[in-house]
């Protein structure tokens, strides 16, 4: 299995994204995966909060596997894209989740970290967004860290590309990471959170989510309706993606 689920006896279920040989990254069985686990949660009543992190301490997640394969339609109006229903929002479900990332948090992370509702990171954690870099609109990724953090920061993010990664310490500082760990606590510190919501009344605490979800979406609303005509007209071919994917250099820096 990709995605390893521990229910535990305090109505917290622990998810764990386990391809560590991978960075974590989705591919498409991961991706239906997590759908699945996400609808299972919405009617299982002894799960009250979760954990959401990624196992080894390189990466919680790097996004879409590169060797996925997802065949696009002809048309320039639609787009297939497998990570817009890996979050737990996008399955309708208001239990509250906590990420916990060590290590790099990048790309397609972002649909997961943007519909948690916060974030613990270790002092290792980096955040990046690879999208311009490679020829890509970064469309949704840029929507959701522009809802979590200052608009500026966003975007520096987002446009900086690959040069440069967002330290969990900065991360912190802006409002991204509500709580900084040791290198390989996270995880440990989002249970000790997520067994306090889970001890409380389940309906209170699912409506104060879905509370402050509202908040949000008209905005998201409207960014969705704009972004795959974006990631369509603006982002290189496939071709040319992967060119400058494997001419990539490996200097960066952290800020």
């Amino acid at each position: 299995m990709t995605v390893r689920t521990e229910r535990r006896p305090d109505g917290v279920a622990l998810v764990t994204l386990d391809r560590p040989e991978r960075h974590n990254a989705i591919d498409l069985a991961t991706a239906a995966r997590l759908k699945e686990l996400w609808a299972e949660f919405r009617h299982d009543d002894a799960v009250r909060a979760i954990v959401l992190t990624g196992a080894g301490d390189r990466a919680f997640c790097t996004g879409i596997d590169r060797s996925a394969d997802v065949p696009q339609p002809g048309s320039p109006y639609s787009q297939d894209d497998p990570l817009r229903t890996v979050g737990p929002k996008a399955a309708d479900l208001w239990k509250p989740v906590i990420a916990a990332v060590g290590g790099m948090a990048c790309g397609g992370a972002f649909y997961l970290l943007g519909e948690a509702e916060f974030i613990v990171a270790a002092e290792n954690a980096t955040f990046f967004d690879p999208h311009t870099s490679y020829g890509m609109v970064s469309a949704y990724e840029a929507s959701y860290m522009a809802q979590r953090m200052p608009f500026g920061e966003a975007a520096r993010m987002a446009l900086m590309g690959t040069a440069e990664r967002l330290s969990a310490r900065r991360a912190h500082e802006i409002g991204l990471v509500s709580e900084l760990t040791p290198p390989g606590e996270a995880t440990a510190a989002a249970l000790r959170a997520a067994t306090v919501i889970a001890s409380y009344p389940t309906e209170p605490v699912q409506g104060t989510v879905r509370a402050l979800w509202s908040t949000r979406e008209p905005t998201r609303s409207h960014t969705d309706s704009l972004a795959q005509h974006l990631i369509a007209l603006g982002s290189m071919a496939a071709s040319e993606q992967a060119k400058l994917f494997t001419s990539r250099t490996r200097n960066y820096r952290v800020r």
